[in-house]
């Protein structure tokens, strides 16, 4: 998907007070940056907030970390924040390549770990640059608590089927799995849409939701 340039996004960010510069100085200290010991959960690929936005809002006790790679996409959330008429204290967001979460995230930091509507990357040789592959579940795994959680959602069915057999060959076990999320009533209850699952829904799209733990 080719994105659209903003003028001044760059500037923007790095200004906003809600954007944490030079992460990778954060690792281990992510308490000390929220100034509490509440859970940390983080998006990977936030897209332009809304779903990480709406879970701060319902859950003041938990601390949320929105991960995105483009700066055209990370300013529509800036904007969205910017909007509140309260700041929520208990989000902030990171412009960084996924690849690098590592190094900004120390071993049992994060609680949990959301994935919604990831690039798909269809093309066989880039198997490895899919959010769910076997290189970025090892990823996750150096960061999450004993009994943390990856949670996966999508409606795209090549891609499920792949992150199914990816999450079972990296040795993870599936605490659950749905391939009509809006037609199953335990995994439905509380969930937060983002913007793509919205229009994709609408269009009759099935959602589908994996959830991992080792």
């Amino acid at each position: 998907m080719r994105l659209r340039h903003i003028p001044g996004a760059e500037k923007q960010i790095e200004e906003s007070t809600f954007v944490i510069q030079e992460p990778e100085q954060k690792k281990g200290c992510w308490a000390e940056v929220f100034g509490n010991e509440n859970p940390i959960h983080i998006e990977v690929g936030m897209g332009k907030g809304k779903f990480l936005m709406e879970l701060a809002q319902q859950n003041p006790d938990i601390n949320y970390v929105g991960i995105e790679k483009y700066s055209s996409v990370l300013i529509r959330a800036l904007e969205k924040m910017e909007e509140e008429e309260t700041p929520l204290p208990n989000i902030c967001f990171i412009r960084m390549d996924a690849e690098d979460i590592v190094k900004v995230f120390a071993k049992n930091e994060v609680d949990r770990i959301y994935l919604n509507f990831s690039d798909p990357w269809p093309k066989d040789r880039h198997a490895k640059r899919r959010l769910t592959s076997k290189e970025f579940m090892a990823r996750y795994d150096q960061i999450l608590v004993p009994d943390g959680q990856v949670e996966f959602k999508t409606d795209n069915r090549p891609l499920f089927d792949f992150s199914v057999e990816s999450v079972k060959e990296a040795g993870w076990q599936l605490k659950a799995v749905t391939y009509d999320l809006h037609h199953d009533e335990e995994l439905v209850q509380g969930n937060v849409m983002t913007e793509y699952e919205e229009r994709f829904s609408a269009k009759g799209n099935p959602i589908h939701k994996l959830i991992a733990v080792r």
